[in-house]
């Protein structure tokens, strides 16, 4: 049988070049070697302010740009997060096992609640536990996850353990995080000390998958690099070039030893142009296929509720084994 794998991405922003690089991309070639499920994490969205219209036109956003992107929903499990009640549910009882001190240790809810402090609310410091449902409804082998996550893997492995100890082994399966090799991790084009991320407030940080092209040309022109002339990788002492080339490398599958050897003589404007180029005519077929698929909102519902129907059923399955395991009466 597949190994299963599951992954997912907070409504918020809009997806960048960096997802689609850390992990969009690979998940496309996951998706024959693997079972695989992806949601759209709206619940996960709500620990920050949300405009209710917005959240709902991105949440149909999303679903088109994972599609646009090559998610075939004729192989993947695609589903809103909210559309599967399971996972609020199952979230709960791990919530009731999670120990204070293991939130607490979370850094990205420090830094969250540094970046919204007029907002630092409950589920902002709870929602690394309905990450962990989610991840374990579906008894999910691998989980794609970049560097910055691997805190809440840990803490969904701690609670297969916790649970396990107190009401018995295999109910719930044990995760291992999937980190890609390559490219795993894009930076901020302006900041490159930074990931890049598609909440970022600073539009010239990021590149999002349906973009328009003279904004990707432009924002790759002005991305920072250093005061030096040499093209070659050196992620200690040339972190925004190093950023560069490693979005170039993935693209075009070249190493990094070609590219330098291609640049060689060369200035980083060349470099910038040619990187450019090739990151609008990699995204110019998703903007045009993305721009299809919003105008057909009866489709989009109609892979909403096909994924939800789908993920809700495996969802349950693991559901029952643990409300019997805790000692819940089940619903007749």
């Amino acid at each position: 049988m597949k190994k299963t794998i599951l992954s997912g991405s907070t409504v918020t922003g809009d997806l960048t070049l960096g997802n689609y690089i850390g992990a969009i991309n690979n998940w496309t070639k996951l998706q024959d070697e693997y079972d695989c499920l992806y949601f759209l994490a709206d619940l996960h969205a709500l620990t920050v302010q949300q405009d209710p219209k917005v959240l709902k036109e991105r949440t149909y956003s999303f679903l088109a740009q994972y599609v646009a992107l090559g998610l075939d929903p004729q192989k993947n499990i695609i589903f809103a997060q909210s559309h599967v009640h399971q996972h609020t549910e199952l979230s709960w009882i791990l919530t009731c096992l999670t120990p204070m001190g293991n939130l607490n240790r979370m850094t990205q809810f420090k830094e969250k609640s540094e970046k919204h402090s007029k907002n630092i609310n409950a589920g902002l410091f709870t929602y690394p536990t309905l990450m962990a449902a989610d991840i374990l409804l579906y008894q999910a082998d691998k989980v794609p996850v970049g560097e910055d996550q691997k805190q809440h893997i840990e803490l969904c492995r701690d609670l297969v353990t916790y649970f396990s100890n107190r009401y018995g082994e295999g109910i719930l399966k044990m995760p291992e995080p999937f980190i890609a090799k390559m490219g795993a991790r894009i930076m901020s084009l302006q900041d490159p000390s930074k990931k890049m991320s598609k909440s970022d407030e600073n539009e010239k940080n990021f590149i999002a998958v349906i973009e328009d092209a003279k904004k990707i040309e432009k924002k790759i022109k002005s991305a920072t690099t250093d005061s030096d002339t040499v093209i070659k990788y050196d992620l200690q002492n040339k972190p925004g070039l190093a950023n560069l080339l490693t979005i170039y490398s993935v693209l075009s599958g070249k190493s990094y030893e070609t590219l330098e050897k291609d640049y060689e003589g060369k200035m980083y404007g060349h470099l910038k142009v040619d990187l450019a180029n090739l990151v609008v005519e990699t995204l110019a077929p998703v903007k045009a296929k993305y721009d299809d698929l919003m105008k057909n909102r009866d489709y989009l519902d109609q892979l909403f509720k096909i994924g939800a129907d789908k993920a809700s059923q495996r969802a349950q399955v693991t559901l029952d084994k643990v409300y019997t395991a805790v000692g819940l009466v089940p619903r007749q």
